[in-house]
């Protein structure tokens, strides 16, 4: 195929990608050892067929670059770089693969697995394989950026206010009545007015989407006939995974999800990402080449010294993405200022966090290039930053520890709240602080309590309804013989496991759930619900569904009357937390406003947060004593609180706190029931029946004042 100079300008090495400027394409890409670079334009009406290879000649501080005149939005292209085979020496360079462009704005075509695409031949790999595989691979495409924002702001929410929803895009909307078919499964079906009065009515403010980057699924899975339906493997960290469009992928995803975003804006929501720059969708030694392998394979990946042809992994999906090289961090700035500034994104939530904060094998380093660039970044400054704070190699669980300014996946949460409504001995303690913001994680490093993302489940794991119901997973159907996946529940779940018939059973399970989601929202911190666990959503028991896109993994918008009372349990929770600022405070509570009781009316003493057999416990929020001041300056105060837990299997009568004057507790909610509570009112110093198994919450109205 002879190359075509004639429309080929020196054009400019900045910005890297594709960009149109009306009248052609200015073309950059980075490759510090290739030899040569061809760019490969393909026909619009046939996107397999190459029409046209063009060697860019301009090279300026290890970029290729060049404009090409008569390219346009919607054209499809692709790179192959000439450079030595030498996978020792960390160089997989190989012109017989075509390569997707790091910062393609928008990929077309999914892949379509064969040996082609290995970068080598045999299992030794040690010398190029010289298969076109231009058959099997995606397109980039140049997109146009333009976009009509219209007077879109963001939400801007206070961390201290912040409810998120952790959703699928094609899991929340796929089965939603309401929308037309051709919206289903898609960002135009979330970013329309039945989804979006849903998620207001909830309460939430901000949709957690999980990964919404192109994605590829994996050859394993494809070979079973599934895919990778949540989306974690990443290969195209600017563009919107068109399998989530209605649009079409020439560049209509793009534009598509900016309608989505401002939609969501204009109901007061932030759009938060869930990102997966840890590794990516090349895999191992014997992954695939598709983009980075076939540009730099020792720049953006990790691979061991001693043997550069192997990766390492500290991910568990063949590769590790290596941010310490000035390249590699480059990219994942540069996406995420993208994502903020273009498609104006609230925030981002960091899968495997800790693989970006590692400095050398084995080395998790507080102070890496990584986490120095989000801090200094202005971009970034007023988005949220979220972490996974774990990762699976050494030293990798790092809750607590990430830098101020950080928001952290809270898995001690999790834990602590499960193991105390599992009825586990020795919880109190740790219940304590999770239930006030973990300020034992956070308070040392100057953090707040909305550094501690709360959680009870998340997409992986089981869902609330399966929490209860189940205690080992149910994961057959991903062809694993169900060894993928965690058996380790930490649920209390009546004894029964799976369906039943038994009523009994039911309302135990129903009243479980409630005192999970009571715990959730009204502990301090941020809580995050997962989408469906608000209707009670079953997966019948999967816990990993990362490979099931299809109905187990779909919300079922036709809901049952007692899924239907599930929901309004939970807006009245958040339409509780919202309305009272006890409950959402900025700061840890001082030993003024916060009180924990014993059943007996008494306080709490060290003793008593460390004997086993504690199950039952009060927590008295002053709203007079918040110590904040509001956002004009004035001093917060609200209503004064007394939280209920009894995680024992006996009814506990717990006595009231009594302050002076004249007073009463109303109850606002008993999670022995969907409804509030019809229960009379006790007297200050009177006594609360607690029941079994339930979380209790009681406003103080008062006439005299209390010391």
């Amino acid at each position: 195929m002879a190359p075509s100079d004639f429309r080929l300008r020196p054009g400019s090495p900045v910005p890297l990608g594709a960009t149109w400027d009306g009248r052609g394409v200015n073309v950059a890409i980075w490759s510090e050892h290739a030899t040569a670079m061809e760019l490969c334009l393909f026909d619009g009406e046939d996107p397999w067929r190459e029409k046209e290879r063009i060697r860019l000649t301009e090279r300026t501080d290890q970029v290729w670059h060049g404009r090409v005149a008569g390219v346009g939005p919607g054209a499809l292209y692709g790179y192959r770089a000439h450079g030595p085979y030498a996978p020792r020496d960390g160089h997989r360079f190989n012109p017989a693969k075509l390569l997707l462009d790091p910062y393609a704005r928008a990929i077309t075509g999914d892949v379509t697995w064969h040996d082609a695409l290995l970068g080598g031949r045999g299992s030794a790999d040690m010398e190029p394989d010289g298969r076109d595989s231009a058959p099997y691979t995606p397109r980039s495409v140049v997109v146009d950026g333009v976009f009509d924002w219209g007077d879109d702001r963001r939400p801007a929410t206070p961390w201290h206010r912040t409810v998120i929803y952790e959703a699928h895009v094609k899991g929340l909307t796929a089965r939603h009545p309401e929308l037309p078919p051709a919206l289903r499964g898609t960002y135009a079906g979330l970013g329309t007015p039945p989804v979006i009065d849903y998620l207001r009515r909830l309460g939430v403010t901000a949709v957690e989407l999980l990964p919404v980057h192109h994605a590829v699924a994996e050859r394993a899975l494809v070979a079973r006939g599934l895919t990778n339906y949540w989306g974690y493997n990443s290969i195209g960290y600017f563009a919107p995974d068109a399998r989530l469009a209605s649009s079409g992928s020439r560049g209509g995803q793009v534009t598509e999800f900016k309608a989505m975003v401002r939609a969501l804006h204009q109901a007061g929501i932030e759009v938060i990402l869930d990102v997966v720059y840890n590794h990516t969708a090349e895999g191992g030694r014997r992954g695939p080449t598709l983009s980075f392998r076939g540009l730099g394979d020792g720049a953006y990946y990790w691979l061991d010294p001693a043997d550069g042809a192997q990766y390492v992994d500290w991910t568990g999906c063949g590769n590790s993405w290596h941010t310490p090289h000035p390249r590699a961090l480059q990219l994942v700035m540069d996406s995420l200022r993208y994502w903020v500034q273009e498609m104006r994104v609230d925030g981002f939530r960091f899968d495997l966090a800790p693989v970006l904060a590692r400095t050398g094998l084995g080395d998790v380093n507080l102070y890496a290039p990584f986490l120095g660039a989000i801090r200094q970044d202005p971009v970034l400054a007023d988005v949220k930053i979220i972490a996974e704070a774990w990762d699976v190699g050494p030293d990798g669980y790092l809750v607590g520890r990430f830098p101020a300014g950080w928001g952290e996946w809270n898995g001690r949460y999790r834990d602590a709240v499960r193991r105390f409504w599992r009825g586990d001995a020795g919880q109190a303690a740790d219940l304590g602080f999770r239930l006030t913001g973990s300020s034992d994680l956070y308070a040392a490093s100057g953090r707040q309590p909305s550094a501690s993302v709360n959680f009870i489940t998340a997409h992986d794991g089981f869902t609330l309804a399966d929490l209860v119901s189940y205690e080992h997973k149910r994961n057959e159907a991903n062809g694993e013989d169900n060894h993928d996946g965690t058996d380790e529940n930490l649920a209390w779940n009546c004894g029964v496991e799976g369906p039943t018939a038994d009523p009994a059973v039911g309302r135990l399970r129903e009243r479980q759930m409630r005192n999970f989601l009571a715990t959730l929202l009204l502990s301090q911190g941020v809580p995050m619900l997962a989408h469906g666990d608000e209707v009670a959503r079953t997966q019948a028991g999967n816990n990993n569904v990362y490979c099931q896109d299809g109905p187990i993994s779909w919300l079922a918008w036709e809901r049952s009357p007692a899924a239907e009372a599930q929901l309004g349990f939970t807006r009245r929770l958040l339409a509780l937390r919202l309305a009272e600022p006890v409950f959402r405070r900025r700061t840890f509570s001082t030993a003024r406003g916060l009180t924990w009781v014993r059943p007996d009316g008494k306080e709490m003493t060290a003793a008593d947060w460390n004997e086993p057999a504690t199950r039952t416990l009060g927590l008295l929020l002053r709203g007079d004593r918040i110590d904040e001041v509001d956002e004009a300056g004035e001093p917060i105060v609200g209503a004064t609180f007394l939280v209920l837990l009894n995680a024992g299997a006996a009814p506990v009568p717990f006595i009231v706190p009594a302050p002076p004057g004249a007073a009463r507790w109303t109850p606002v909610l008993d999670t022995q029931q969907w409804e509030p509570p019809a229960a009379p009112a006790p007297s200050a110093g009177g006594t609360f029946a607690l029941a079994e198994r339930s979380v209790a919450v009681l406003r103080l109205d008062v006439e005299g004042e209390w010391p």
